[in-house]
């Protein structure tokens, strides 16, 4: 579980995410471990959240030299398309979710991903439909703490810097499975 969360403001972007891991009911103390769930791919960098494996598993896709562009909503959608291919093709330990009391047709990747380049910030849900966001969004089990805290500052006189550091600490305050430290990147919009 966690949270990222991604502002922008004029031509700067920001996105930000804390660094706890849960493992079950136990964390760890920052002092030993964390988790940088941010991570620059090209001109973009990915938050994911979700469980925890996939981290490891997008890490390794991308280190295998898939080409990846994240710069409009088709790209990022032909990117994911092809990971879902791989996550059943080369990653036989990921299982096909079926869950009855959910009614949708579509496959579900039990992660979502934000991501933030100079065209946006753009939302990968968990089917894999891609939404481009114009000035805010939060991803994890912190994100109705963030998504409020996004709407009550964003039209204040705070920086983008400012706003997404403001949502990632209330979810960190009321969401026990968010917390650790906060990574933050800045990106020049076009």
């Amino acid at each position: 579980m966690s949270i990222a969360v991604a502002v922008q403001k004029g031509n700067d972007i920001v996105i930000a995410a804390d660094t706890q891991d849960s493992f079950g009911a136990t964390i760890v103390a920052p002092d030993n471990y964390s988790c940088q769930k941010i991570i620059n791919v090209g001109a973009s960098y990915v938050a994911t959240t979700g469980w925890g494996l996939y981290e490891d598993i997008f890490n390794h896709y991308l280190a295998s030299g898939v080409e990846a562009s994240f710069d409009s909503r088709t790209t990022i959608f032909s990117f994911f398309m092809q990971f879902w291919k791989e996550l059943h093709e080369q990653y036989n330990f990921v299982k096909d979710q079926s869950n009855d009391e959910d009614p949708s047709p579509f496959g579900d990747l039990d992660a979502t991903f934000l991501i933030a380049n100079p065209n946006g910030i753009f939302y990968v849900s968990s089917n894999m439909s891609v939404s481009k966001f114009e000035k805010y969004f939060a991803i994890g089990a912190g994100s109705n703490f963030s998504l409020g805290t996004l709407y009550a500052l964003y039209d204040l006189d705070f920086s983008a810097e400012e706003i997404a550091r403001k949502s990632v600490e209330a979810a960190i305050a009321f969401n026990i499975y968010c917390g650790g430290s906060i990574d933050l990147f800045h990106i020049n919009a076009t």
